[in-house]
């Protein structure tokens, strides 16, 4: 596989609409007028991916507080982010890309380092879209552990 593009700042984030762990389907242009976190994570209920999740919802009302929503997206079909929320009691929105086509388009799935061998699959990815929909801060291979944290620093929230 083809190395993906990499988003830059000021870069016009790429539009979806992609289900939410209820179906229903969810548009990045709901988000308009508002600052919002895109992050992508490889799998639900697997540890990293979890302490990421829980950690995000930990943030959820300080984030908010500064106009800041959160949107995580996997790979994972929409009952099995239903299973994730309702398992971890998360209460940030969780979408579902099946077919990748979101995360291609950010740069969020290719080729990678897993364990020490060269792999294709989704590259955990951070993105901080401005409210007309340009991207603030995009990071690429970020640590699960510590990275909201890190990305609240950043953000000065």
């Amino acid at each position: 596989m083809s190395e993906s593009t990499h988003l830059e700042p000021g870069d016009q984030a790429p539009d979806f609409t992609l289900p939410d762990a209820d179906g229903t389907p969810v548009p990045l242009s709901s988000y308009r007028g508002r600052r919002v976190i895109v992050y992508f994570y490889p799998a639900a209920s697997t540890p990293g991916c979890t302490k990421q999740a829980c950690d995000f919802t930990a943030a959820r009302e300080e984030l908010q507080g500064d106009g800041v929503e959160v949107i995580g997206i996997s790979p994972d079909k929409p009952a099995a982010l239903a299973e994730f929320r309702d398992a971890e009691n998360l209460t940030i929105a969780l979408l579902s890309d099946v077919d990748r086509s979101v995360m291609t388009a950010y740069g969020a799935y290719g080729d990678k380092t897993l364990y020490g061998k060269q792999v294709t699959g989704v590259i955990r990815s951070t993105f901080v879209l401005d409210p007309d929909g340009r991207v603030e801060l995009a990071q690429y291979d970020v640590k699960a552990t510590g990275h909201v944290d890190k990305l609240r620093g950043e953000l000065a929230i």
